[in-house]
């Protein structure tokens, strides 16, 4: 159980890592260029802020496992949505200009894993919602 749960934690902390750096740098890089961007390939713009937040928010929530279920759904609608919207056309690896939708299916699948399983190893949710047991019983008694 301990194995399955440090597993958990590493995919947790990592996927969470990752999206938090990638909504850090749409803002850091200018959020209006992604709006432009998410324009030109007829995304509404205001599209790029919600993402990039979902991003900066999620990941950091899940680095900490606060709402880690919730927050990966979020993520791997991200994913499919990336994937089908921009990635597809370019293939799994990719065509030089940009890249595949590897990185993405990696991502997905971290996401998908974390909704099915969760991470309470160190997470801020086990911490909140954790019941005692002990009081369970008294109270029952």
């Amino acid at each position: 159980m301990f194995k399955s749960e440090l597993g958990a934690l590493l995919l947790r902390v990592t996927l969470g890592a990752l999206f938090f750096i990638h909504g850090l740098v749409k803002f850091q890089g200018g959020i209006e260029n992604i709006v432009g961007w998410f324009e030109s390939i007829g995304l509404p713009g205001f599209m790029a802020y919600g993402i990039a937040l979902i991003e900066l928010i999620g990941g950091a929530a899940l680095v900490i496992g606060l709402g880690t279920r919730l927050v990966s759904a979020l993520f791997a609608l991200l994913m499919i949505g990336a994937t089908l919207k921009v990635k597809l056309s370019v293939g799994l690896l990719g065509n030089g200009q940009m890249a595949g939708y590897e990185l993405d299916l990696a991502f997905l699948a971290i996401a998908i894993y974390l909704v099915i399983n969760g991470s309470k190893l160190l997470s801020v949710s086990q911490l909140i919602f954790q019941r005692d047991s002990k009081n369970d019983l008294t109270k029952a008694a």
